[in-house]
């Protein structure tokens, strides 16, 4: 999922300007569930604007909605009617969200809300630990389910580095050396060997240094093909 964390009600108020009038949009999706962005954090916060705007003697008129994913056109297309009557939309969805409303409804600035941060896994109640770079060349199946791009602190594709000591990482103690969790991994299925072979460099062919990437599924497009 893609977890991401709201910026300060101060940064907020400084990117909001002169603005008099904002619509606070959330995202039901996944910054619902990191509790970053959804129904109840646009309340809370959308709240806090009012007071804080009151008390600095420059009120904000602050409304509020939440979509089911706003980065979707078909979620997102029910507020262009609305958006004349505001000076900015202030958008609690992640990264993708804030460009899709932008892209979409672009003689209306929308704002980011939150800072978005990884793709994550939920390991517990309130915790969020990154689990994929989105790198786009997928090597969980030669490292036996555990990425070494995202959970190496040092990238590795060949094994830990000389500072990873009693299964800890040298850059961060307090988390667990991945190449330390691959070879326990291997070692669970008997087949050690196979970390034996020397991988070639990591492929980044596939990632962000690119530019923007983009797939096509041509047998699900709707639109007419020539």
């Amino acid at each position: 999922m893609i977890v991401g964390e709201q910026k300060s009600l101060e940064e907020i108020l400084g990117l909001l300007g002169d603005a008099k009038k904002v619509l606070v949009a959330g995202c039901g999706t996944c910054v619902t569930v990191c509790f970053a962005g959804g129904e109840k954090e646009v309340g809370i916060l959308s709240s806090a604007l009012r007071m804080k705007s009151e008390l600095d003697g420059h009120p904000i008129a602050v409304d509020e909605v939440t979509v089911q994913r706003q980065c979707e056109w078909e979620y997102i297309d029910p507020l262009k009617e609305r958006l004349a009557e505001y000076d900015v939309v202030l958008s609690l969805a992640c990264g993708i969200g804030v460009q899709a409303m932008n892209e979409r409804f672009p003689n209306i600035i929308t704002l980011p809300g939150i800072n978005t941060t990884s793709l994550s896994l939920p390991v517990e109640q309130g915790v969020w630990e990154e689990r994929c770079q989105a790198c786009g060349d997928c090597v969980l199946g030669i490292t036996f389910g555990i990425c070494p791009i995202a959970r190496c602190s040092k990238q590795l594709m060949n094994g830990p580095c000389g500072g990873s000591q009693n299964g800890v990482c040298e850059v961060d103690p307090s988390i667990p050396c991945a190449w330390q969790l691959i070879w326990d991994r291997a070692n669970m299925f008997g087949q050690m060997e196979r970390l034996l072979e020397v991988q070639p460099p990591k492929n980044w062919g596939q990632s962000r240094d690119g530019g923007p990437r983009k797939i096509v599924r041509e047998d699900l497009r709707l639109t007419e093909r020539e």
